[in-house]
C-alpha cells in the first residue's frame, strides 16, 4: 500500500515531539489518564468532604511516529470500544454508592459522558492524528528562510550551516586565499572562517632567520628573541647555535641572503656594508671632521695624530705591546697609541668578490711617539656612524693626555670618552634638525658610490646612530656602562667644562 500522501518517510530515525503512542505500555498509560477524568465525574458527589480520586498531573512526552503499517481504522475502533467499556464500569460502581449520594441519569449522565469524550479527544496526553512533516536540518526547507551568506542568493538543496548564516557549499570560502572550506576543522575570526593553515600563516610568527613558525615552549606559548631597533624576530635557538651576527649591528643573517665575509673573520650586514669605511684615506675627511666638533667646544687638539685604519689582529697585536690603557673586551674596535709600534694599516679598500671582501692592501708603518699619544687606531669595514663614534672616543682619550689628565680610574676616563662619542652620535642623528652643518657633509671628497656617504643620512643610517647611542647608554661594564652613566649626569648638571675642570682637579666626577 502506498504511505499517505500528507507524511514524509526517511531514510533516518527523527524524534517528533508530541506524536502519537504505539506500544502497549504507551496506550494504557494514556488510557488510565481518561479514565480517571471518567471516574472522577462518577464519583466526587459524596458525603462532605469525601475522598476521590486525584487526575494524575500531565507529562510532557515525545511520542515515536506511528508505523506506516498502522490500520487508523482498526485502532479508532478499538479506542472506541475502550471508552464505552470504562463508561459502563463508573455507571456501574454509581449504583453501587451507599444512600446518601445524589445520582445522576438522564441528560446529566449524557453531558457528562460528551464533555468525558471530548476531553479524552482533545486531551494534550493524545494528539490527534495530524503528524506534522518533518525534514532534516538545511534539507527540503522553504528558500525564503535560507540566505546564503556567501553570495546573498537563495539556497536550494544542501547548505552549510555557521552559527546563525547558511551557505551554499561552494560558497564557504578561506577568507584568505579564497578557496572553498571542504575539512571538517576551520578557523573563525570574527564573521570570516579560514582554512586552518591559512589562519596559521598570517597569525603565528615565523623566525626571520630560518623562515618556520616560531615553536611553542613548554608552557604552550610562543616564545621569541627580537632585536630591540630592527624588530627581527627569530627563534631562541639561534642565539646558540652559531648563527652568523653582523659585528656593527649585531642582527643575525637569514637563511636565504649572505653577509659580507670580511678577510679577518668578521661578518657585515648590506646595511652597514652601505656606508662601510675600509680604508685608511677614505676615513681622513672624517677624522679631520671630528677634530673640528672637539674645535668647536673649545677643546682644540693641537698636535698632529696620526690616524689609521688596521685589520683585527694588528689592532690586537697593538694592545699587547701597549703599557696604558684599559681595553673593552670582548673586542676592541679602537685604542690611543702611547707607545712606538710597527703597525699594518689598510691602504686601499677592498672590493666585494661574490660575498667576501677581496684584493685589500695593506702596508706596514712605523710609528714614532712625538708627544704623549703616538697614533689613533681604528678596526677598518665599519659603518660611518660607528667609526666617527670610535673616533670621538679616541681623541677624546688623546686630548686628555695631552692635556695632562693623568692616573684617572677607568670608571672616569672611558666614562667622560663615551660622553664625548655620545654627543658627536646625538649630533649627527638630529642634524637634520638643527642649523648647524654636520660632519657627515666632510666626506664628500669620498669615492665611495654610496649616497649616505655624501651627506643624504638614510633612514637605515639614522637607525644604526639610535643604535649606536643605545649601545653606550645600557653597556652593562663598570667602566664603560657605569662610568658613562656617572659622567653623562654630571655634564648634564654642570656642563662639560666644570666636569673637566673637576676631574682635572680630583680625579673624580662632580656630584
Amino acid at each position: 500500500m502506498a504511505p499517505p500522501s500528507d507524511i514524509n518517510h526517511l531514510s533516518h530515525p527523527c524524534i517528533y515531539a508530541g506524536d502519537f503512542v504505539s506500544s502497549y505500555s504507551e496506550r494504557k498509560s494514556g488510557f488510565m489518564k481518561w479514565f480517571g477524568k471518567i471516574f472522577k465525574i462518577g464519583s466526587n458527589r459524596g458525603r462532605g468532604g469525601g475522598g476521590h480520586l486525584e487526575q494524575p498531573e500531565e507529562e510532557n512526552m515525545a511520542w515515536p511516529a506511528p508505523s506506516r503499517s498502522r490500520d487508523d481504522r482498526a485502532r479508532s475502533r478499538k479506542e472506541k470500544e475502550d471508552l464505552d467499556h470504562a463508561i459502563a464500569l463508573s455507571l456501574g460502581e454509581n449504583f453501587k454508592r451507599p444512600t446518601g449520594y445524589r445520582w445522576r441519569t438522564g441528560a446529566r449522565i449524557d453531558e457528562d459522558y460528551a464533555k468525558a469524550l471530548q476531553d479524552r479527544m482533545f486531551s494534550s496526553a493524545h494528539p490527534p492524528y495530524a503528524p506534522v512533516p518533518a525534514y532534516p536540518h538545511g534539507y527540503g526547507i522553504a528558500s525564503h528562510s535560507r540566505i546564503c551568506g556567501g553570495c546573498n542568493q537563495e539556497i536550494y538543496g544542501d547548505c552549510l550551516g555557521v552559527g546563525h548564516s547558511y551557505f551554499h557549499p561552494d560558497c564557504f570560502r578561506c577568507h584568505s586565499c579564497r578557496y572553498p572550506i571542504t575539512e571538517r576543522e576551520f578557523s573563525l575570526s570574527g564573521k570570516h572562517p579560514y582554512h586552518k593553515s591559512c589562519f596559521k600563516e598570517l597569525t603565528h610568527p615565523r623566525c626571520e632567520v630560518c623562515y618556520q613558525f616560531i615553536p611553542i615552549n613548554a608552557a604552550g606559548l610562543i616564545e621569541y628573541r627580537c632585536h630591540p631597533y630592527w624588530n627581527q624576530k627569530y627563534c631562541p635557538s639561534h642565539e646558540y647555535d652559531n648563527t652568523a651576527r653582523c659585528c656593527s649591528c649585531e642582527r643575525l643573517e637569514s637563511r636565504n641572503e649572505r653577509y659580507c665575509r670580511l678577510e679577518d673573520g668578521r661578518i657585515l650586514c648590506f646595511e652597514c656594508m652601505e656606508s662601510a669605511i675600509s680604508d685608511t684615506g677614505e676615513c681622513q675627511p672624517l677624522y679631520h671632521a671630528i677634530r673640528d666638533y672637539y674645535e668647536g667646544m673649545n677643546m682644540k687638539i693641537d698636535q698632529q695624530i696620526p690616524m689609521l685604519l688596521v685589520e683585527r689582529q694588528a689592532l690586537n697585536d697593538a694592545i699587547v705591546g701597549e703599557k696604558n690603557g684599559f681595553h673593552h673586551l670582548p673586542e676592541t674596535r679602537g685604542l690611543c697609541l702611547s707607545e712606538e709600534q710597527t703597525v699594518t694599516s689598510v691602504q686601499r679598500r677592498p672590493r666585494i668578490g661574490g660575498h667576501r671582501l677581496i684584493g685589500m692592501r695593506s702596508q706596514p708603518q712605523k710609528l714614532i711617539r712625538k708627544c704623549e699619544v703616538t697614533a689613533i687606531l681604528v678596526l677598518y669595514g665599519l659603518p660611518r656612524l660607528l667609526t666617527g663614534a670610535i673616533l670621538a672616543h679616541e681623541l677624546m682619550h688623546a686630548w686628555l693626555r695631552l692635556k695632562g689628565y693623568h692616573n684617572l680610574s677607568p670608571e672616569v676616563e672611558e666614562g667622560i670618552c663615551q660622553v664625548l662619542s655620545y654627543m658627536w652620535l646625538e649630533a649627527e642623528v638630529m642634524s637634520c634638525s638643527r642649523t648647524m652643518p654636520s660632519t657627515s657633509s666632510a666626506s664628500s671628497s669620498s669615492s665611495f658610490p654610496h649616497s649616505s656617504k655624501k651627506g643624504a643620512k638614510s633612514h637605515v643610517e639614522h637607525k644604526l646612530g639610535e643604535f649606536f647611542m643605545n649601545q653606550i647608554a645600557n653597556d652593562s661594564s663598570p667602566a664603560y656602562g657605569g662610568g658613562f652613566r656617572a659622567a653623562n649626569e654630571a655634564v648634564n648638571k654642570y656642563g662639560l667644562r666644570c666636569t673637566l675642570e673637576h676631574i682635572r682637579l680630583t680625579g673624580n666626577f662632580p656630584v
